[in-house]
């Protein structure tokens, strides 16, 4: 099963949450939260940071241009109780 299919899939069995998917990044994402918050369990999409930029950079964008879109557009972006969590993820810069 493809990614995009696994997500539809997800948000189709969560439709009673304010599940909130950022368009065409879809690989970016690498799972959900699964905490509580008060007296309700919100369920929100995660999304890596660096795997976003780079998507950007394969969609046309060069670094610079990846970077401005992505704190402007992205990680600035609040949508609701909903909004995606963006995890800035150190990969393998650790090694």
């Amino acid at each position: 099963m493809k990614k995009t299919e696994f997500i539809d899939t997800f948000a189709d069995l969560h439709e009673d949450e304010t599940l909130v998917r950022m368009d065409g990044l879809d690989e970016a994402c690498i799972g959900w939260t699964d905490t509580w918050s008060g007296n309700n369990r919100p369920i929100r999409l995660v999304y890596d940071a660096v795997k976003i930029i780079e998507i950007l950079m394969k969609q046309g964008m060069d670094e610079d241009e990846a970077l401005e879109y992505y704190d402007f557009n992205i990680a600035g972006a609040f949508v609701g109780e909903g909004t995606p969590v963006i995890i800035n993820n150190w990969h393998d810069s650790l090694n």
